[in-house]
């Protein structure tokens, strides 16, 4: 929200070396966005066009290609806007490399740029909106990425540590020199002294505490025998990359940093890391909340969620969804209500987005953006790594358990449908200020869920991080867990697709799908908080679910498959007909409403009338109704919907153009 293009790509470089700190090479990139409704707002379609771009420059720019992503635009995001980004990284695995310092004697050596007074003072500058005209002295506190810089960086890393001539590597992130020092210390139980007189500085009478907090970029930390220093230093140059010697290890389990000789801190490793204050929350559920109707307000729309026991908001009748039709559509048909879903802002086309975005780039990426449910990359034998990113504030708003394990069920549905299997889970968990009991509450709710969710689907969490105080006077952001879960491909020529493929095919209803329209688009297009408890559903069945559509996609019984999630299963089945070029005819269960949410549970599927009997029979573990047939050029949801593919193109296609 400072400055929304270097924010946004500097959180891209951070990411990128997390990666290559443990000896890998990044080769994909996402991104989870949140933004004001752009519609509404100049300052978040700004923020929008700088953070894509911010983006875009980082990546590109050092070849790592941006496969996937996720953006969502509410109110609540209005003044804290979440760019939060994920780094897929490839190593051999005698390469990878510990934090961890060793090794008495051994020397610290500072990798990278030099050092400024970028990040200092970062929490006070974050609190005070963007930089206008007349806030030029607050520039110095915005970390400024180079992303040439980083390359030769990350280059000259993995060089080193192909030689062999590294003890430990760490990144230098969130306060800089004093983290990292501290945590390489904790982990290898051991103490390090600096001298930070040695460090290379970019400004001049820069103070101790200065250099020590710096959050400058494009820089790492390693330890190397004594021996190797030259070595180190060499190769190092050959990079035009600086390196210099800043410290030692020691036994003595103290952080001891000299200033030109001067002693100016010297604290236990302990205190700094390990026994660090720890905070009780007094989670309480908020208030339930009646839905606003017509529009709710930026205070509203902050609106932290229901208290247990909220009633569940049931699917309604297509008379009640009529009557309650979008403002100013009177009495309109379930073509209007299907229209207006596919051109909103979450859920229409992101193509203004990935075209700015280098995605083909290092040659590993098998499916387009847009193709598939998850982004696929080729492994050197054949078989392939699969990714996706997930989150939804809105659903978490209304119901934080549920709607956190919504992320879990939705993310690993979207590997299932390219034939992964999920093999680990980071997150990310931006909420407001824990301080506050409402929000406490959602917080640990929120873990609650993840943790069932991981557990059922058996995905072990490897990773994540926290992003917390997102709030401004009109209230905190919807609480909003991020997902990312990387699967495994066994044969990338067999990888997935979410379009119908071929006339005649059979389209069947997979999986335990029962929605609600709690917390969904519906709702939102009416005007509506969200809130209700979401959709429950027995973790088991839909691993089960998910297990039976991989076992299809890997098997070519399944000629397309897509998860249904924003907009129900009237979009999913019009995604399918955009993507794939071609109409399908269907028609729905009883009591199913085509627009009722249940994120992760529930498929769309097509293949051979012989090949889905045969692979339905074969997988009885979840349930499978045959609803239509792929079909001309028209997507025909009996007594309900007909449009001609074309038109559902147009409107999806063009639902984000208008912001950039």
């Amino acid at each position: 929200s400072v400055e929304p293009f270097q924010g946004a790509a500097t959180g891209v470089g951070g990411i990128l070396r997390d990666i290559f700190a443990v000896g890998a090479r990044p080769v994909a990139l996402l991104d989870s966005l949140r933004f004001g409704e752009p519609e509404h707002s100049e300052r978040s379609r700004y923020l929008l066009g700088r953070a894509v771009s911010g983006i875009g420059h980082y990546g590109n720019s050092i070849g790592v290609p941006t496969v996937g992503g996720e953006v969502y635009f509410e109110r609540s995001y209005e003044q804290n806007c979440l760019v939060n980004a994920m780094c897929l990284g490839l190593a051999p695995r005698e390469r990878l490399i510990r934090s961890a310092a060793a090794g008495p004697g051994n020397l610290i050596v500072l990798l990278g740029a030099l050092t400024g007074r970028d990040g200092i003072g970062g929490a006070s500058v974050l609190a005070s909106a963007e930089l206008g005209e007349g806030d030029e002295a607050k520039r110095p506190s915005v970390q400024i990425g180079d992303p040439f810089a980083e390359k030769k960086l990350l280059e000259c890393c993995l060089e080193l540590l192909e030689r062999g001539l590294l003890v430990a590597l760490q990144d230098l992130g969130a306060a800089g020199l004093t983290s990292s020092v501290s945590e390489m210390a904790s982990k290898g139980g051991v103490g390090i002294e600096l001298d930070i007189s040695r460090v290379p500085l970019r400004e001049q009478a820069m103070e101790s505490f200065e250099i020590m907090i710096s959050e400058s970029q494009e820089r790492m930390l390693c330890v190397i025998e004594p021996s190797r220093l030259d070595d180190v230093l060499e190769t190092c140059e050959r990079w035009e990359t600086l390196a210099t010697a800043i410290g030692h290890v020691n036994e003595s389990g103290r952080v001891r940093v000299l200033a030109h000789g001067e002693l100016v801190a010297d604290l236990p490793v302990h205190v700094l890391v390990d026994d660090c204050p720890l905070y009780d929350l007094n989670p309480e559920a908020p208030p339930a909340r009646e839905p606003a109707v017509g529009g709710a307000t930026t205070e509203e729309g902050a609106d932290v969620g229901p208290a247990p026991g909220a009633g569940r908001v049931e699917p309604v009748s297509r008379e009640g969804m009529r009557e309650g039709a979008l403002p100013g559509a009177g009495a309109g048909p379930d073509v209007d209500t299907l229209l207006a879903l596919l051109a909103s802002p979450n859920i229409c086309s992101r193509r203004p987005l990935f075209e700015q975005y280098d995605w083909l780039v290092q040659s590993r990426t098998v499916r387009h953006p847009e193709q598939a449910d998850a982004a696929v990359l080729v492994l050197p034998d054949g078989s392939g790594i699969a990714v996706s990113i997930d989150g939804n504030g809105r659903r978490v708003a209304a119901d934080p358990r549920r709607g956190a394990a919504e992320a879990v069920y939705e993310c690993a549905a979207n590997l299932a449908c390219v034939g992964a299997e999920p093999l680990g889970l980071t997150n990310c968990l931006n909420f407001g200020n824990p301080e506050k009991a409402a929000v406490a509450w959602q917080l640990t709710e929120a873990v609650e869920g993840l943790a069932l969710a991981c557990e059922a689907l058996g995905v072990p969490v490897v990773g994540g991080n926290v992003s917390l105080y997102n709030e401004a006077p009109a209230g905190p952001i919807f609480p909003t867990p991020v997902v990312g879960i990387v699967g495994k491909v066994p044969d990338v020529t067999r990888t997935g697709r979410l379009g119908f493929v071929r006339a005649g095919d059979v389209v069947a209803l997979v999986g335990p799908f029962e929605p609600s329209l709690a917390g969904s688009e519906l709702e939102k297009l009416w005007g509506r908080l969200p809130r209700g408890l979401l959709p429950d559903t027995d973790g088991g069945s839909v691993r089960d679910a998910q297990e039976k559509i991989r076992s299809g996609v890997r098997s070519q019984a399944l000629q397309s498959a897509h998860d249904i999630a924003e907009g129900g299963v009237a979009v999913a089945l019009a995604e399918c007909c955009v993507a794939g070029r071609i109409g399908v005819q269907v028609k729905l269960p009883d009591g199913l409403h085509p627009f009722a949410e249940a994120p992760g549970r529930g498929f769309i599927v097509s293949g051979s009338a012989l090949s889905l009997k045969e692979w339905a029979q074969a997988e009885p573990s979840a349930p499978c109704t045959i609803i239509g047939e792929v079909r001309g050029a028209v997507l025909e949801i009996a007594e309900r919907v007909s449009l001609a593919v074309s038109e559902l193109q147009a409107g999806w296609a063009e639902g984000l153009a208008p912001f950039f």
